[in-house]
This record gives C-alpha cells, sequence and structure tokens, in this order.
C-alpha cells in the first residue's frame, strides 16, 4: 500500500484532494489518499482487488482507533468534569471549619493573630521561630518554644520585636530546631485558621479563604470542627 500511496503524491495531477497539513493522517486524509489512487491508476494495469480490500481494511482501522480515540477523550473529559464538581459540592462544606494549612507562608490581612505551628519528629533541645517580611528581613523572633515531639502551637499578633504593629503584607516563618545529640531537624510548617469562603476559577481550580488570606485545596492537610477539636 506504502508503494501505491507513494506513486499517487508523486504522480498526481493539481486535482488530487489536498490532505491536511498536520504531521498526523487522519481517516479523511487516508480516503482521500486512497481515492485519488484509484482515479491515476494506470488503466492497462488496474488496481489489485486483494491489495484494494486490504487498504479499505487499514481504513475500517483507522476509522475504528480514531473513534475509540474520540471515545476515550470524551470520557476522560466527563470524568474530570465530575470530580471537579464534587471536590466544589466538598469544598463548600469547608466553610466555617478551621483546617491546617501545610507551609510557611503567611498573609497579614488586618486580623489581629495568627495561628503558627510545627510537628517535630522528634524531642528537641531547643526550637527557634523566625518570621520575615517579603523582603527577606527578620522581623519577628520566638526563642525557648516548646520541643515536644509531634505538633507545637503559638500564636503571632502581627507586631515586631518591638512591639509594633507591621503593615499589610506577605510574610513567612521558618523554624530552626536542634535534637537532643545537637543535630539539626527538620519541622512541619502549617498554620491554623477559619475557611471564610471558597472560590471556583473558570479553570477548574479551587481556592479556600482562610482567616482573609487564599490558600489552594491541596494546601489543606488537615480538618478539623468547627470549635478547633480534631
Amino acid at each position: 500500500m506504502v508503494n501505491g500511496v507513494t506513486n499517487v503524491i508523486n504522480n498526481t495531477t493539481d486535482t488530487t484532494p489536498q490532505t491536511s497539513s498536520s504531521s498526523t493522517m487522519n481517516k479523511n486524509d487516508f480516503m482521500n489518499l486512497l481515492i485519488a489512487q484509484m482515479k491515476n491508476q494506470d488503466p492497462m494495469s488496474p488496481m489489485d482487488g486483494t491489495q484494494f480490500a486490504a487498504q479499505l481494511a487499514q481504513f475500517s482501522s483507522l476509522e475504528q482507533l480514531q473513534n475509540l480515540n474520540d471515545s476515550m477523550t470524551t470520557s476522560i473529559n466527563a470524568n474530570y468534569a465530575l470530580t471537579q464538581s464534587i471536590n466544589n459540592t466538598l469544598s463548600s462544606t469547608l466553610i466555617g471549619k478551621e483546617v491546617k494549612v501545610s507551609g510557611g507562608a503567611l498573609q497579614n490581612n488586618g486580623q489581629s493573630s495568627v495561628e503558627l505551628g510545627y510537628t517535630l519528629p522528634g524531642m528537641a533541645s531547643s526550637v527557634t521561630i523566625n518570621i520575615k517580611d517579603s523582603n527577606g528581613n527578620i522581623v519577628k523572633s520566638f526563642k525557648n518554644l516548646p520541643t515536644t515531639q509531634g505538633d507545637n502551637k503559638l500564636s503571632w499578633d502581627f507586631t515586631d520585636n518591638n512591639g509594633n504593629k507591621l503593615p499589610n503584607g506577605k510574610y513567612t516563618f521558618e523554624v530552626t530546631a536542634k535534637g537532643t545529640d545537637g543535630s539539626d531537624m527538620t519541622a512541619d510548617l502549617y498554620k491554623l485558621g477559619t475557611v471564610d469562603g471558597v472560590k471556583f476559577s473558570s479553570t477548574g481550580g479551587t481556592t479556600l479563604t482562610v482567616d482573609g488570606a487564599d490558600y489552594q485545596l491541596s494546601d489543606i492537610s488537615e480538618i478539623l470542627s468547627a470549635n478547633g477539636g480534631n
């Protein structure tokens, strides 16, 4: 079949049907080439019936594969839409719940305070938290913090080391922890806050507003009860 199609491409005139400019041949391109091959075959040596039947079988296989691909694409899109719909419905039930938000990013939107947390993998000998502004400058430090294995929490009132109220904006906090043997420990960071609202984007993303700051649904590591209990 390849030789036959190649001959058609090389020998046909300007009346040959044009195929798609795409590098991928679809069923319409295949049929156009097959028709062109029949139109331009040598009358003294017409196409063998067996060869023609084989080409028709290939065309049928191509069409079935394309239909299967279209069906799978439709099914995937439908499943995605269903999953997103379920996520949106479940997200709306989080309003009023206290949640644990992973990471050390903070947003000061004028709220009175924020509850910070860190999880230690083992008993520590010392723990310090440094809070930085958007320029990376340390504006607040907490020392001699709890060293207990597991979750530990503290509240920050958005004041600096001199007790001055800091402006609204983005901040980050970092935990420096030392183990009982003096080695560095890695702590998981999080914030605790109440979900104020849910936003749905046109691209299917879900954003939760927690104490006035926006976070992705994937940033939520734990959902607590409305009164803050587990």
